[in-house]
């Protein structure tokens, strides 16, 4: 670890200042007001409502675990906010360490992307606080190309004649100066994850509690295959999140760029990408910083551009406003299409293995695409009937990072458990609101294999809802014919659970 590890991140408490065993309604109420904040101000910088604030501090409702990790951004309270959450919270499932933001808060995120007129080269800081009770030993990171946004056809067919590699990639990474081994976690053609592994060859570094690090990683991809923007998501608490964009000075280039929250429409950043002229070496080259400090979480800053003395064939980019037009954007088939409301063709299995394979593929690369729009803090799926296929194949991620996805072929329901849950739920086909849907709590699923044989999986909760959702679509059934009389979806504007898990007993 580096030399500060242990110590109190830059604008946290004194020494002692922090009462070890104080509640966190007590935390919250002395570090709102250390940081001279009224409930309201807290509340607005939240994003929570400002008679929430006062519920919590008077100890009339408890702290969900959204709230507990906005505010300890929020105030900047080096960690004694989130422990004091975690001593106090209600009993919940042992944490794993290995899970990407258990308790992790990043002090700074700093992102360069350097262009040299035949390739990108894209560099990741981040100052990380592990606020939690465990030790982190993986960071979970992504690498995301799209050539040409808003043409998702062509956009495939361009990863399927040239997928990315790894080794095209050439990723390094570093924990405090340290090498980092790392490990593929998905490999799609256009979409790679990999575990940053706190560990090399020679020996172990976890970030324990109260610890901070500074992860740094790079990698590399030909200007065929990378498209005209950069974009930044916020999925940890983050104090300041940064970007740099430099470009050879004779291409002269423009910058511009959008905000995307996980409820609004895009918006231009609020603040300026500011430009300045730098030499390095016998290159010109124009620099483009932006920044912002405590960015909400699910928030997504993307950056564009075009090189005015080179024309790349560019094409005017779709409007891209509401949560819908960016479904639609990335190729899923809104609501109102034919295609939504038909039973789907199965596969005949295994004589249309490969058939079932390039649907599977196709979905996986949307879903891609798709993750790069939202943050999916209860999992996620995609039928095929949303991509404009007319077969009986569907995806499911887990909300559990280290979970496999679970794919599944002319599936369905065999047995459902008479206790029934209701939760919100919404849907790529129609993404600007959420309905409160009454779902089984199991499910037994028939599906098939490649090789023809049919299981059956046995679902819960989440995953039960995911599946169940996916498999309606299947079947020409949209969310909102389940939805209880009288009860109307609400818009996606007034829904407060983006981001976090469903809540189960």
């Amino acid at each position: 670890m580096n030399p500060t590890a242990g110590t109190q991140p830059q604008g946290g408490p004194a020494a002692g200042a922090s009462a070890p065993g104080r509640s966190f309604a007590a935390e919250l109420t002395y570090w709102r007001r250390r940081r001279e904040l009224s409930k309201k101000q807290l509340a607005i910088t939240m994003g929570f409502d400002p008679s929430y604030v006062s519920h919590v501090e008077a100890s009339r409702h408890a702290a969900s675990e959204d709230f507990a990790r906005k505010a300890e951004s929020a105030l900047n309270a080096g960690g004694a906010l989130w422990q004091a959450w975690r001593t106090t919270a209600p009993a919940r499932p042992a944490a794993t360490a290995e899970h990407e933001g258990e308790g992790v808060i990043v002090d700074d995120d700093y992102a360069q992307l350097h262009y040299d007129g035949s390739t990108y080269r894209a560099r990741q800081r981040r100052r990380l606080f592990n606020g939690g009770a465990e030790p982190v030993t993986r960071y979970l990171m992504r690498i995301s190309v799209d050539r040409y946004p808003g043409q998702p056809e062509r956009s495939n067919a361009l990863y399927r004649a040239r997928p990315l590699t790894w080794d095209e990639l050439n990723l390094t990474a570093t924990c405090d100066g340290e090498p980092m081994t790392w490990r593929s976690k998905h490999d799609r053609d256009a979409f790679k994850e990999a575990w940053l592994c706190l560990e090399n060859d020679r020996g172990r570094f976890p970030l324990y509690p109260g610890q901070h690090a500074v992860l740094d990683y790079a990698y590399q991809v030909d200007d065929g295959r990378w498209g005209p923007w950069f974009q930044r998501a916020v999925r940890l608490p983050t104090r300041r999140l940064s970007v740099e964009l430099v470009f050879p000075a004779a291409l002269d280039p423009v910058v511009w760029g959008t905000e995307t929250s996980t409820t609004a429409e895009a918006v231009p950043l609020r603040t300026p990408v500011t430009r300045t002229e730098r030499r390095t070496g016998d290159v010109e080259e124009t620099v483009f910083s932006w920044a912002i400090d405590t960015p909400p979480m699910g928030a997504r800053y993307r950056l564009e551009w075009r090189f005015r003395a080179r024309d790349d064939g560019a094409v005017p980019q779709p409007a891209l406003r509401t949560a819908s037009d960016r479904m639609r954007s990335v190729g899923i088939v809104q609501h109102g299409a034919p295609i939504l409301t038909r039973t789907a063709r199965p596969f005949d299995l295994p004589a249309e293995a490969a058939e079932a394979t390039g649907v599977i593929d196709q979905l996986f690369t949307a879903i891609q695409r798709v993750r790069e729009q939202h943050v999916f803090g209860k999992g996620m799926g995609l039928a095929a009937p949303q991509i404009d296929i007319d077969r009986s194949a569907a995806v499911i991620i887990s909300p559990d990072p280290d979970a496999e996805p679970l794919v599944l072929l002319n599936p369905r329901v065999i047995s459902e458990s008479a206790e029934v849950d209701e939760q919100y739920e919404g849907c790529l086909s129609f993404f600007d609101v959420r309905g409160l849907v009454p779902r089984p709590l199991r499910l037994e699923i028939e599906h098939t294999h490649l090789d023809g044989r049919r299981v059956i999986a046995a679902l819960d909760a989440a995953l039960a809802r995911l599946a169940g959702h996916e498999i309606d679509h299947l079947y020409g059934r949209l969310y909102t014919e389940r939805m209880r009389s009288g009860v109307a979806p609400i818009p996606v504007e007034e829904y407060r659970g983006t981001g976090q898990a469903w809540s189960y007993r």
